[in-house]
């Protein structure tokens, strides 16, 4: 059945604007006067072919962006209160479709409704577009679905959802001052070396008295920002161009992810994030149902270092093999003591899911302490740095100016 695009206006005289399925454009203006809704333009929505695009297994696109971790996390508690209240599937997406605000989400709401009425399950529609719901998503709606249990697993994947969106703001709030604070006082420091200390110190040179060593270092600084500026930059872009390069290979990527857990302190916030999202979404999985080989495989690409995938690939090796989990992920050097213990207690007691949870709760918990240590660091010593350069500059220009007054009396 066709998308159509359409805008219109309530009969309070606001102005909307939607996605609705229909046979025909008629079909459409006559669905949305039903509900209130005068169309004044409607029109269907036409594929779009795209890197960043969803695509269906018949290579079918449909040009939909990601959606926010927080997006997702509203609209799957949305979902599972819609399921427990017992509408049924078809009406729930209905009722997502007028709630949801965002128009991409809406048009892939709507796609999602129209692979139902076709006759798809629910898990193999949200696998059409796998840019809005991860392979997590779609496994853990197919486990439900499997065994009847697709209220509570939505409930999970509520709290998943709203997990990683409440720790991806973490990361991002405590990162984004440092990372501002830096760039607005390289700048500062650009613009006081390049045309504020020429402007300065021009006097000293036209006396022909030798310059101090401070006022010569300082000169010397900014007559090489000022007249090699555009070949700093073509260094940085082409070392950048050649790094990314490099990083991008195998080797590259292993040499990189080894040398970020081995630095002191940014290495133990590596693994930290990476072993929290192991152990969380490994947990959900495993209660909503889906196999352990399944759910392992699954973690293996959430993962962003690629010494830990290939620890979580062994470990899967072993699992499928018989062995356990904990033995593996202790061999391997690369998780903490304390989440190999936690999982092997769990394996003897059958509580795995429950001690993976609680294992990913100390490690939340030990990202935000770090993130937060890391902000109250970054700030004095970024202050502290800018600080000591303008001093130098201030007395590197004071000093010749001492000089003259000598001179004079």
């Amino acid at each position: 059945m066709p998308i159509y695009a359409y805008t219109g206006l309530t009969s309070q005289g606001r102005t909307v604007a939607g996605v609705i399925d229909a046979d025909s454009p008629k079909t459409a203006r006559m669905s949305l006067r039903r509900t209130g809704i005068f169309p004044t333009a409607v029109h269907e929505e036409q594929a779009k072919r795209s890197t960043t695009s969803s695509r269906t297994s018949d290579g079918t696109s449909y040009g939909f962006d990601r959606v926010s971790a927080r997006d997702l996390a509203l609209l799957t508690r949305q979902f599972a209160t819609l399921i427990k209240a017992g509408l049924p599937l078809i009406e729930c997406i209905g009722t997502l479709i007028d709630q949801v605000e965002q128009v991409r989400l809406k048009r892939v709401l709507t796609h999602v409704r129209q692979q139902i009425r076709e006759g798809r399950s629910l898990a193999d529609a949200l696998a059409v577009h796998p840019r809005v719901f991860s392979g997590i998503f779609v496994n853990m709606v197919r486990a439900g679905e499997e065994s009847s249990t697709l209220e509570a697993v939505l409930a999970r994947l509520a709290d998943y959802s709203e997990s990683q969106a409440r720790l991806l703001r973490t990361v991002q709030s405590a990162l984004t001052y440092p990372v501002i604070m830096i760039v607005v006082s390289f700048a500062i420091l650009v613009f006081l070396l390049t045309y504020v200390v020429p402007q300065v110190t021009r006097i000293f040179t036209e006396t022909g008295r030798p310059l101090p060593l401070a006022t010569r270092i300082l000169l010397g600084c900014s007559s090489f920002f000022a007249n090699y500026w555009w070949s700093m930059l073509l260094a940085v872009a082409v070392g950048g161009l050649i790094a990314a390069r490099f990083i991008h290979t195998h080797k590259g990527q292993e040499w990189y992810d080894r040398l970020l857990l081995r630095l002191p302190w940014a290495g133990k916030l590596v693994q930290r994030l990476n072993v929290a999202r192991f152990a969380r979404t490994l947990s959900t999985l495993l209660a909503s149902g889906v196999p352990i080989l399944t759910a392992l495989g699954i973690v293996t690409h959430l993962l962003s270092n690629s010494l830990l995938r290939r620890a979580v690939e062994d470990v899967r090796a072993s699992v499928q093999e018989g062995g356990s989990l904990a033995a593996p992920l202790r061999r391997s050097g690369l998780f903490p003591a304390l989440l190999t213990q936690m999982v092997a207690v769990g394996e003897r007691s059958g509580e795995l899911e429950g001690m993976l949870a609680r294992a990913a709760d100390v490690y939340d918990e030990e990202v935000t302490v770090a993130l937060s240590r890391l902000t109250s660091l970054l700030e004095p010593l970024t202050i502290l740095l800018m600080g000591g350069i303008i001093l130098f500059i201030v007395l590197a220009i004071l000093l010749p100016i001492f000089d003259l007054n000598q001179l004079v009396h």
